[in-house]
C-alpha cells in the first residue's frame, strides 16, 4: 500500500504571493508618481508647454460654471472674429475627470486650486497606467511579467515626457484609457464574460473622450480579430470580446460632441464594422455546423457564404461611395499623414509644421525606450512558446505602433506601453530560466544522491530476485520474466526520462550567475536613465528656460514676463496677433483676445497671419488692421541663442500662407535654395514683416548684430518702422511686443480744408475711394 501523500503548502504560498504583488505595485505607483515631480522640486507648480494651458483655462470654466454651460460655451477670445464653440471642438476627458477630482477633494475638505489639481493629474494617472498595465501583461504571461512590466512602465521616458507634473495634457489620462481598454478586451477574450465586455465599452468611451487616438484602438481590435479568425482561432469568446465593444461603444463614442456621427461616417471607423460583419457570418456558419449533417452543412454553408458576400459587397459599395464623395477620400489629415508619411508635406503643411509630427530619428529611440528597444524582441520570440490569443494580441500591438512610432515622434508615447509589456515578458522569462538553472543546480548534488541511491537498491533487489527464480523455472519462464522486467523498467525510467529532458533546459551555474548578473546591471542603467530624464530632460517647463554657463545657472521667464505686461498695460478687449503656437498660452495668461491658437481647426485663418508675417511691412500692416489686431507679438531667440523662435519657424509661416495665397512664395526667401538672414539674404526676407520685428535695434546689444542661433550677422542692421512701434521687450530679448501705429493718413485728412464740399464730394464719387485689398 502507498504511503499518503503530504499536502504542500500551496494555499498559503498563493496568499503570500499576492500579498507580495499588492505591496509591490503600491510601492510601483508611489514611484511612478514621484518620478514626476522633479519639475514641481526644482522649479515650481506651473503648467507645461502650450496645449495645456487652453485645457487648464476650460476646466477653471468648468469648475466656475458647471457642466451645462461648458458644453454650450462659445468662446469669443480666440480665432477673432469667428469665435470657437468649446464645448463640440474638445475632447472632454481630461477636463471632466480633473474638474470631477477637483471637487472630491473640495468636498472632502481639502481646498486645492484648480491649477493643483491640474499641475498632479498627469503623476496620479501615470500610476493607475502602471498597474493597468500589470493586469494586461498578467493576462498574457502571468504575474511575474505583469510586475516586471509595470515597473517599467512607471519610468519609461517616453510616457514621462507626456506624464510629468504640469504636463496637463489629453495623454495624461489617455494613456491610461488605452491599456485598460486592451486589459479588458483581453479580459473578456480569455474569460467569455458578458461583464467585462461591457466595461470594456465603458473604457473605450473614456478614451474616446479622452483623445483624437482612440481610432488607434478601433482599427487595432478588429485587426486581432480577424487574424484570429484567419489562423482558425475563433471562439464564442471572441465574438463576446468583439460585438459588444463596436455595438455599444460606438453607440457611446456618438454621444461625444466632437466624435458625433464620424464613429460612424469617416474611414477611420469602416474596418470595424466590416469586421463585425465577417465575426457573424463565422459565427453563422459554426452555428450550423453543430446543428447539421455534414451534407446539410455543405448546402448551408454555400447559402451562407453567398448572402454574406453579398451583404459585404452591398456594405463595400455604400462605403466606396461614401468614401468617394470625400476629398480626402474620408480619412482626417493625421489619419492621412499616418498611412502616407508624405501626405501632410504635399498638402497639408500645418500638420507638417509641427515638430511633434515629424519622423523620429534613430537616437530618439534609445532615449525614450532605452535598453527596451534591445529586450523588445525577445519577448516577441516568448509571445509565440506557446502563442495564445492574448499574447498574439501582444505581438500585434507591438508591430503596429513600431510603425506608427516611426512615421510621427508623438506616436512613440503609444510605443511604450507595448514596449514594456513586451521586455516584462522577455525580463521575466529570462530570469525564470536564469533562476530556476541555479536552483537545480544547487539542489541537485543532493537530489542525485538520493536518485543514485535508490535506484542501487531497486536493481540489488531484482538481481535477488532473479537469482532465486533461475534455480526453479524454466527457460520459457525467463522469457517471460525478461520480458515483464523490462516493462517494469520502461515505466520506472518514465519519472527518470522527463527529469533529465527538465535538466536539458538547465544552464550551467555560472552562466546563470552571470547572466543574472548582467540582466541586473542593465536594469539598473535603464533605472539610472529614466531618472536622470525625468529630472534634466523633461522636467523643465517649456513657459520658463533655463541654462547652465561658467557664472552657474540661468532662469529666463521672458514668456510670463511679456503675458503679465499683456495684462496690465493693454485694454480687455484689444486683440493680439502672433504665430499660432502662443495662442493658448495669450489667452489663459493674458487673457486676451488672439486671432490663431493651437486648435489650428481654420487653415485658412492660420495662413492669413502666415501671409501678414512674410509681407513687407506696409502690407502687413493692412492685414493686421482689418482683423483689429492692436498688437503683434513675435518670440525671438538671437540674443540668448533660443533655437524654437519665430525666425526659425518662419519658413512654414512663407508655405502655409503661400499654400492659401499664391503671390507669397518660398523661392523668393531662399537663398540659391538655402534660408539666410545675413548679408546674402533676398531682399524679400531682410524686407519682410517677421524679419524687421525680430531684427530691431538688434545691432545695440553688441554693435554687430551677431544672432547666436543662426550663428551669423545678420544683414540688415539699421533700419526703422514705419508702421509698428516696438512697446515691450523682455529682458532677455526672447519675447517682443510691437502696436500697430495709428493711420495717418485718415489723420492728415482730418486737418486739411477742401476748397469746396461739392466739389470733394463729386470727386470721391469720381474716385469711389477703393481701399486696396490686403492680401494681394
Amino acid at each position: 500500500m502507498a504511503p499518503p501523500e503530504t499536502p504542500q503548502p500551496t494555499t498559503l504560498r498563493h496568499a503570500f504571493g499576492n500579498v507580495l504583488s499588492v505591496f509591490v505595485l503600491l510601492l510601483i505607483g508611489v514611484f511612478a508618481f514621484s518620478i514626476r515631480l522633479f519639475s514641481v522640486i526644482k522649479y515650481e507648480s506651473v503648467i507645461h508647454e502650450f496645449d495645456p494651458y487652453f485645457n487648464y483655462r476650460v476646466t477653471q470654466y468648468l469648475t466656475k460654471s458647471g457642466v451645462y454651460d461648458f458644453w454650450n460655451w462659445f468662446d469669443d477670445r480666440t480665432w477673432y472674429p469667428l469665435g470657437r464653440v468649446i464645448g463640440g471642438t474638445v475632447y472632454p476627458g481630461l477636463t471632466l475627470t480633473a474638474g470631477t477630482l477637483w471637487r472630491i477633494l473640495n468636498s472632502l475638505n481639502i481646498p486645492l486650486s484648480v491649477e493643483t489639481v491640474c499641475v498632479f493629474t498627469a503623476p496620479i494617472f501615470s500610476a493607475f497606467a502602471s498597474w493597468a498595465t500589470y493586469l494586461l501583461t498578467k493576462e498574457v504571461k502571468g504575474a511575474g511579467a505583469g510586475l516586471t512590466a509595470a515597473a517599467l512602465l512607471a519610468m519609461v521616458p517616453s510616457y514621462i515626457s507626456r506624464s510629468v507634473a504640469g504636463s496637463y495634457d489629453n495623454e495624461a489620462v489617455a494613456i491610461f484609457a488605452l491599456i485598460l481598454t486592451f486589459y479588458l478586451y483581453i479580459k473578456t477574450l480569455n474569460t467569455g464574460s458578458l461583464f467585462y465586455a461591457t466595461l470594456n465599452a465603458m473604457a473605450y468611451f473614456y478614451m474616446v473622450c479622452s483623445w483624437g487616438g482612440y481610432t488607434f484602438i478601433i482599427n487595432l481590435i478588429p485587426m486581432h480579430v480577424l487574424l484570429c479568425i484567419v489562423t482558425g482561432r475563433y471562439s464564442p469568446r471572441l465574438y463576446i470580446a468583439y460585438a459588444p465593444l463596436v455595438v455599444l461603444g460606438t453607440l457611446l463614442a456618438a454621444l461625444v460632441p466632437v466624435v458625433g456621427f464620424n464613429a460612424v461616417m469617416t474611414s477611420e471607423h469602416f474596418a470595424s464594422f466590416l469586421v463585425f460583419i465577417i465575426i457573424h457570418v463565422v459565427a453563422l456558419v459554426y452555428y450550423i455546423k453543430g446543428i447539421l449533417t455534414p451534407q446539410m452543412f455543405k448546402v448551408a454553408v454555400t447559402l451562407v457564404v453567398s448572402v454574406g458576400l453579398i451583404v459585404c459587397g452591398a456594405v463595400l459599395a455604400v462605403l466606396i461611395a461614401l468614401v468617394a464623395s470625400s476629398p480626402t477620400k474620408g480619412w482626417s489629415g493625421r489619419s492621412l499623414s499616418l498611412l502616407d508619411p508624405t501626405y501632410a508635406s504635399k498638402y497639408i503643411p500645418i500638420i507638417a509644421s509641427v515638430s511633434e509630427h515629424q519622423p523620429p530619428t534613430w537616437p530618439s529611440y534609445f532615449m525614450d525606450i532605452n535598453v527596451l528597444a534591445f529586450l523588445v524582441p525577445a519577448g516577441i520570440i516568448a509571445c509565440f512558446l506557446p502563442l495564445s490569443d492574448a499574447s498574439s494580441f501582444a505581438v500585434l500591438y507591438i508591430v503596429t505602433s513600431v510603425y506608427f512610432s516611426g512615421v510621427m515622434v508623438r506616436l512613440m508615447l503609444v510605443l511604450a506601453p507595448a514596449a514594456c509589456i513586451m521586455s516584462g515578458i522577455a525580463l521575466s522569462e529570462a530570469f525564470d530560466v536564469f533562476t530556476r538553472s541555479i536552483k537545480f543546480q544547487l539542489l541537485g548534488s543532493t537530489e542525485n544522491l538520493q536518485v543514485n541511491n535508490a535506484g542501487e537498491s531497486t536493481n540489488v533487489a531484482q538481481n535477488d530476485v532473479v537469482k532465486t527464480e533461475k534455480n526453479e523455472d524454466s527457460q520459457k519462464e525467463r522469457s517471460s520474466r525478461k520480458s515483464k522486467k523490462k516493462e517494469k523498467e520502461s515505466t520506472e525510467r518514465v519519472p527518470l526520462v522527463s527529469r533529465i529532458e527538465q535538466k536539458l533546459l538547465v544552464l550551467p551555474l555560472e552562466t546563470s550567475l552571470i547572466a543574472v548578473f548582467l540582466l541586473v546591471l542593465l536594469g539598473a542603467f535603464y533605472v539610472v536613465h529614466c531618472v536622470w530624464a525625468a529630472a534634466e530632460a523633461y522636467s523643465a517647463p517649456s513657459i520658463v528656460l533655463t541654462s547652465r554657463s561658467h557664472d552657474g545657472l540661468h532662469v529666463f521667464d521672458d514668456f510670463r514676463e511679456a503675458y503679465s505686461w499683456l495684462s496690465h498695460n493693454t485694454e480687455v478687449d484689444d486683440k493680439v496677433a502672433s504665430w499660432w503656437d502662443y495662442g493658448y498660452q495669450t489667452t489663459a495668461m493674458a487673457n486676451r483676445t488672439v486671432i490663431v491658437d493651437n486648435n489650428t481647426w481654420n487653415n485658412t485663418h492660420i495662413a492669413t497671419v502666415g501671409t501678414a508675417m512674410s509681407s513687407p511691412e506696409k502690407a502687413a500692416w493692412d492685414i493686421f488692421n482689418s482683423l483689429d489686431v492692436k498688437y503683434v507679438l513675435v518670440v525671438f531667440g538671437g540674443l540668448v541663442g533660443y533655437p524654437s523662435d519665430d525666425i526659425n519657424k518662419f519658413l512654414w509661416m512663407v508655405r502655409i500662407g503661400g499654400g492659401v495665397f499664391p503671390h507669397i512664395k518660398e523661392p523668393d526667401y531662399l537663398r540659391d535654395g538655402q534660408y539666410r538672414i545675413d548679408s546674402q539674404a533676398t531682399p524679400t526676407m531682410l524686407n519682410c514683416l517677421m524679419y524687421k520685428l525680430s531684427y530691431y535695434r538688434f545691432v545695440e546689444t553688441d554693435g554687430k548684430g551677431f544672432d547666436r542661433v543662426r550663428h551669423t550677422e545678420i544683414g540688415k542692421k539699421y533700419f526703422k518702422l514705419t508702421h509698428f512701434e516696438e512697446v515691450f521687450t523682455t529682458h532677455h530679448w526672447m519675447v517682443r511686443i510691437y502696436k500697430l501705429k495709428s493711420p495717418r493718413n485718415r489723420i492728415r485728412g482730418k486737418t486739411k480744408k477742401s476748397k469746396s464740399k461739392a466739389s470733394s464730394t463729386t470727386s470721391s464719387k469720381r474716385s469711389g475711394t477703393r481701399k486696396k485689398n490686403p492680401w494681394h
